[in-house]
């Protein structure tokens, strides 16, 4: 089994949904990354997702955006991410980690280099935002090749005669994009990610995650009870913004609140 496999399979088996937690990667700065991750895992996050800085990161909000700049300014390179991935890995060999950003950085060097050193680097994910199946050509078959998940994107567009497409050769999980909007902005009604998790859950086995707009415990709880996992970014995001490289304490102790929320929500449901 991959990492995120045991990982979703171990969440399952403790009744609760897992903790995925996004930073923007190389905000505030690269040397200041493998602090903020540490605390990431030990507040309890059981998946990390990285972000790709990009110039122009369409789908994602003021919030991350701004780190996107940071990260930049900072001078963060796509090597860069891969070493901070590297020494990742060998702190946290069996917690899973995922790139998520844009096709440009991702194939510039191509296809089959990125997912090369993305496998090299101890990555086990790959989420690319603004590649749709139709023309994933090359970056989905070179990562199964190379054994790096390739984690697809629904949303509340996402139809009964499209939803075939998004799932063919997706692996990983399925992370589903709860509002249709961009990152931080707004957020879905829970009765509506209830019956849109129920109806992806109906066409796949993959775990289903829940993302965008997920602001604190109560509503990282309530996604919990019914979702494999619920993703949280903009708020950490913009933590880090606040705290820049002083960010790693305040960011374990939300990530803590977060984790107490979704381990708490099982209970609650066994009661």
């Amino acid at each position: 089994m991959t990492r995120l496999a045991e990982t979703f399979a171990r969440t399952r088996a403790e009744g609760r949904a897992a903790l995925v937690a996004f930073v923007t990667g190389g905000d505030p700065t690269p040397a200041a990354m493998p602090a903020i991750l540490d605390a990431l895992v030990e507040g309890g996050a059981d998946v990390i997702e990285l972000g790709m800085p990009f110039t122009d990161p369409m789908a994602d909000g003021p919030a991350i955006q701004r780190a996107n700049l940071r990260a930049l300014a900072a001078g963060t390179t796509t090597d860069d991410l891969l070493r901070i991935a590297t020494d990742f890995r060998g702190r946290h060999p069996h917690v899973p980690l995922v790139l998520m950003g844009y096709a440009n950085p991702m194939v510039r060097r191509g296809a089959a280099w990125f997912a090369e050193v993305a496998a090299k680097a101890g990555v086990d994910g790959v989420i690319c935002v603004d590649l749709p199946p139709e023309q994933d050509l090359e970056l989905g078959p070179q990562l199964r090749a190379a054994g790096v998940d390739l984690v697809r994107l629904a949303t509340p567009t996402t139809d009964a005669a499209r939803l075939p497409a998004v799932l063919d050769q997706a692996s990983g999980f399925l992370y589903y994009v709860s509002v249709a909007g961009i990152t931080g902005s707004q957020q879905a009604g829970q009765a509506s990610i209830d019956e849109a998790v129920a109806r992806l859950k109906a066409s796949t086995d993959l775990p289903i995650a829940v993302g965008f707009g997920v602001r604190g415990p109560e509503q990282a709880a309530a996604i919990g009870r019914v979702a494999d996992g619920v993703v949280v970014g903009s708020a950490i995001v913009e933590l880090i913004g606040e705290h820049g490289a002083q960010a790693a304490a305040p960011v374990r102790a939300f990530i803590s609140t977060l984790s107490a929320a979704v381990r708490g929500a099982v209970r609650e449901k066994a009661a």
